[in-house]
């Protein structure tokens, strides 16, 4: 099954790929490495913003860094001129849950962006990680996360 033909059983439609909110791009290929700039919790409306741990549930969490995982296939989409076949597999994420200083469940949180990619990549989305606690993340947003794909 294709990349699109498991967005659209997921019910899952593409964003356009959202500007960069500041001085940088938002991917970059190198060879056939391509690493895509964090992105932020935003969905339809809106940015997602709250803390971990004092806003949020750890479910409500893992919902936002899912946001975040559209948005990154949404930047590969666009990197790959419109063609999703092109992605080889999701090498790395790297996710960033603004959360309290007691809150622990970072792992948790990122999981919905992980369990996504393996949704829509199959085995193909199964990926090294990091899920890390951040203070506060830009516009108060709950989740940032970047990921490095290998294309085709």
């Amino acid at each position: 099954m294709t990349i699109d033909a498991r967005l659209a059983e997921l019910g899952i439609t593409l964003p356009d790929a959202p500007a960069p909110a500041a001085n940088y791009v938002p991917f970059v290929l190198v060879g056939n490495l391509l690493h895509i700039s964090g992105q932020i919790s935003a969905n339809a409306d809106g940015m997602v913003k709250g803390k971990l741990g004092a806003d949020f549930s750890v479910e409500q969490g893992a919902e936002a860094a899912k946001c975040c995982a559209i948005s990154l296939l949404a930047q590969a989409k666009k990197a790959c001129g419109g063609d999703l076949a092109r992605i080889k597999r999701l090498v790395k994420l790297v996710g960033f849950v603004n959360s309290t200083a007691d809150f622990t469940d970072q792992p948790k949180v990122i999981n919905g962006a992980s369990d996504l990619m393996v949704a829509v990549l199959g085995d193909a989305g199964r990926h090294a990680r990091s899920a890390v606690s951040a203070a506060s993340l830009p516009f108060g947003v709950a989740v940032e996360i970047e990921a490095i794909f290998e294309l085709a």
